[in-house]
């Protein structure tokens, strides 16, 4: 099993805003910006990569929502739709909230898990310029804990115009680790430069997880590639592509230069991720032809 861990689909306010805040990546892929993105692009880039499951995150910044909860669960809704009459990738999602509202949030997160099924709670430090430990994060933590879902979030530097102070794994999420034991925390994009205190966290909290999304695997350090095959890294590590700006079969194709014994690459691909969110056995799959073909636009979110 493929389980993808982070992937978003753009809607046309996070495109509006992304000459704001992705010039930079938009250099470094060679990517042009555009007004809108149809929900087929995303689903045959899933299906085309073979990936079971994908993890689609909600973004909530200070200015509003540029991917909102619901928009997020639409995607999941058509992606999932059995009148598609194929069983391409299955598409679940991540939330985002307001932390400026604190309480807002933590009821915005409980709808999201309870009522829409998401998997997880995912908050971007640098868009809100707030290390995690930031007091307006824990009534959130407590929630995640309440609900039984991970929190997720960027760590390392930020691609995006903004200050990559706050994706420092120490001394913020160390802090955020001491203060609440029993959360459980999917840290993804690596954390370069910051990588080796980032794989001390994994490996000092039982809890911390890291997701190699917004990297292809020729481009993840050594030192990350080495705790992976580790006795203890191999369940701590967990596949993402970062789909648009990275597409899952790229990221893929180099799986194999990692050297990873059958165990290790096995958890990586999917099975850290299906225990780490609790996701269920995924059916028999059909072709990524047929599954892009079967109603690419109907019902789909803008």
């Amino acid at each position: 099993m493929i389980v993808d861990a982070w992937i978003q689909h753009p809607t046309p306010a996070m495109l509006a805003e992304a000459p704001r805040l992705f010039g930079p990546l938009f250099r470094w892929t060679g990517q042009a910006a555009v007004a809108e993105v149809p929900a087929a692009f995303t689903l045959h880039a899933l299906a085309a990569a073979k990936v079971d499951v994908a993890i689609a995150t909600a973004w909530v910044g200070p200015r509003g929502p540029l991917v909102s909860n619901d928009e997020v669960f639409a995607l999941t809704q058509l992606a999932n739709d059995p009148a598609r009459g194929t069983r391409g990738t299955r598409i679940v999602g991540a939330a985002s909230v307001d932390l400026s509202r604190p309480m807002d949030a933590v009821r915005e997160l409980r709808r999201c898990v309870r009522e829409l099924g998401f998997v997880a709670l995912r908050m971007l430090p640098w868009l809100w310029e707030l290390p995690p430990d930031d007091r307006r994060y824990y009534p959130l933590y407590a929630a995640c804990i309440e609900l039984g879902v991970p929190f997720c979030l960027q760590v390392g530097h930020t691609g995006p115009l903004a200050p990559s102070e706050p994706g420092r794994p120490i001394p913020y999420l160390e802090r955020v680790c001491l203060d609440f034991p029993e959360l459980v925390i999917v840290a993804g994009h690596i954390g370069a430069p910051w990588v080796d205190d980032m794989i001390f966290l994994a490996r000092k909290f039982e809890g911390v997880h890291i997701d190699t999304s917004a990297y292809r695997p020729s481009r993840f350090p050594p030192q990350l590639v080495a705790y992976m095959g580790s006795r203890s890294g191999r369940k701590k590590v967990l596949f993402g592509s970062n789909h648009p700006m990275l597409t899952p079969a790229s990221c893929l194709a180099e799986v194999d230069s990692l050297g990873l014994d059958t165990e290790a690459r096995s958890l990586f691909l999917g099975g850290n991720a299906a225990r780490i969110f609790r996701i269920g056995p995924i059916g028999p799959r059909v072709s990524p032809t047929a599954n892009a073909a079967a109603n690419p636009t109907s019902g789909e979110p803008s």
